[in-house]
């Protein structure tokens, strides 16, 4: 159950679209237990954004919440794995780049919880 929202200021094509769903969806199974057969995936591309109280840059802010525990050596992994993912397929820099996980023991789905 994890859920990835990734937002840029960046206008994405349909192309780098499919690739960021298919990379992430690769690397999610960083994490233990987790895969793409589970995995929602939201992309929230050309958002209003500034970082360091500048705009010019492109950047990005990923969410990534699972159900159950974060592991702290898969979250680094993680990090170091979505950094390179959007560098490579949007040309956004890591140190332009935030990173947040969110753990919940309440994740709903199908009109139940897990």
């Amino acid at each position: 159950m994890p859920y990835i929202n990734i937002k840029t200021n960046k206008n994405v094509s349909v192309k780098e679209e499919a690739l960021l769903r298919q990379k992430f969806g690769e690397a999610i199974s960083i994490f233990p237990g987790k895969s793409e057969i589970w995995l929602m995936f939201l992309l929230e591309d050309g958002c209003k954004m500034a970082f360091k109280g500048k705009t010019e840059s492109s950047m990005a802010f990923v969410e990534i919440k699972l159900y159950g525990e974060v592991n702290p050596a898969a979250s680094r992994k993680m990090t170091g794995r979505a950094c390179e993912i959007l560098k490579d397929v949007l040309g956004i820099s890591p140190d332009q780049v935030y990173v947040r996980y969110e753990a919940t023991e309440n994740w709903g789905w199908n009109g139940d919880n897990f």
